[in-house]
């Protein structure tokens, strides 16, 4: 039987689309919630794909894990085909204050099914611009289909969280409202200049000046422009992480050093250690990996589009390029690494850019969030009960009300 309620305290059902033990941007985001969400003693249940043994600490949390199958072509993502009645009765159980839809697509579909039949509100973080990676992908009929999609979901939640101004442009475009801004924090403890290793940077590429890629190696992450730098004199390129293309652009960057993933303290020595942190991803709703250079103390260079246009600060911690141009690419990171005052210089800014996105703070305002989705929830409810009982057609000069919230 589901506990009491407290006051002050909210039950919050977090839907995932990706999870344990697949680490990416939205299963570590979903774990900073935990973490701070259980801080705060708020409850929380975790519904998400099964896709290995989960070990990690999720801070107090119920988790219900659903049977899912992997793309024929990327086995790191998984997709779980639930009904909204088997969702709708999980949730019925444990009575959520609010429904929490990380990154949702197809389990985020039917869970929006399942909290407007329970009337719970609903509270959808954008976090993977899928019409783009469909488009890089080379399936333009597929991206309108996902565009649709995404647009009719978004619609439907009580309330969008967007992570930058790109990506909110991107969703009013769509005809998505109720949007509000919500970035993601960084864990300032891990990612700090003072993990820099001078025997790390021996033991990788001795002598070298490094620049360094973190992120997923796939090809919607656009790493095969940073074959752009790979005769840079004095340098070498760091590639961190694994994905589908890895072999590809081992053979693309033969000179280049691919560590496979690194998480934790390893990660952050890593990151920490670089020179210059580069990301040339054209499709990020946002580019957590650009925040964590930053909080390292570590100048970056990023294509001037999407997410990274809101982090980088060009001139001051790092520089934009334009979207595409690679010669601008190689001219931006040379410009850095030929420059050891305005490295020190960028690095300074760079680390108190982020001295105010603390992953507390930011779940203090998420939990903001929560609220006012409570509020707007008994608003849609009798907009939608109210547009029920309007006449189909309207006499000539009455207009019908405004269409309730999420059409």
């Amino acid at each position: 039987m589901p506990l009491p309620r407290h006051p002050g305290r909210v039950r919050v059902a977090l839907l995932a689309e990706s999870f344990l033990p697949h680490m990416n941007g939205v299963t570590g985001s979903v774990l900073h919630v935990l973490r701070r969400l259980a801080a705060d003693g708020h409850e929380t249940l975790v519904i998400a794909p099964r896709s290995g043994e989960v070990g990690a600490d999720l801070h107090g949390a119920r988790a219900e894990l659903l049977r899912s199958v992997p793309l024929p072509n990327y086995p790191e993502v998984r997709v779980v085909f639930a009904r909204a009645a088997r969702l709708a009765a999980i949730l019925r159980e444990f009575r959520p204050d609010v429904v929490h839809l990380a990154s949702p697509f197809v389990l985020g579909w039917q869970g929006v099914a399942a909290a407007d039949a329970l009337g719970v509100p609903s509270v959808a973080v954008y976090q993977t611009d899928v019409v783009a990676y469909a488009e890089k992908y080379g399936m333009p009929r597929v991206a309108a289909a996902v565009g649709r999609h995404v647009a009719r979901l978004h619609r439907r939640a009580t309330l969008t969280l967007a992570p930058s101004a790109a990506s909110m442009r991107q969703l009013e475009e769509l005809g998505v409202d109720r949007l509000r801004r919500w970035g993601r924090g960084v864990d300032t403890r891990l990612f700090t200049p003072e993990r820099r290793s001078d025997a790390w940077r021996s033991r990788v590429a001795p002598g070298h000046t490094l620049i360094g890629y973190v992120g997923r190696l796939a090809p919607e992450k656009q790493v095969a422009d940073l074959a752009a730098l790979a005769d840079l004199p004095g340098t070498r390129l760091i590639v961190v992480g694994d994905g589908p293309s890895r072999v590809p652009l081992e053979r693309a960057l033969p000179e280049a050093i691919f560590t496979g993933h690194l998480s934790g303290p390893a990660l952050a020595e890593a990151i920490a250690s670089f020179d210059v942190f580069v990301h040339p991803g054209e499709s990020e709703t946002f580019g957590q990996t650009i925040q964590e250079a930053l909080a390292s103390g570590v100048p970056v260079v990023a294509t001037g589009v999407g997410g990274p246009v809101d982090l980088v600060r060009s001139s001051v911690d790092g520089w934009l390029y334009r979207p595409g141009d690679l010669r601008d690419l190689r001219e931006r990171v040379a410009d850095l690494v030929g420059d050891d005052g305005k490295r020190r210089a960028f690095a300074a800014a760079a680390r108190d850019s982020v001295r105010d996105r603390s992953w507390d703070a930011v779940c203090r305002q998420l939990v903001g969030h929560y609220e006012e989705a409570r509020m707007l929830r008994p608003i849609d409810d009798a907009l939608l009960q109210r547009a029920a009982t309007w006449p189909r057609r309207p006499a000539v000069g009455v207009a019908p009300p405004a269409g309730a919230h999420g059409g």
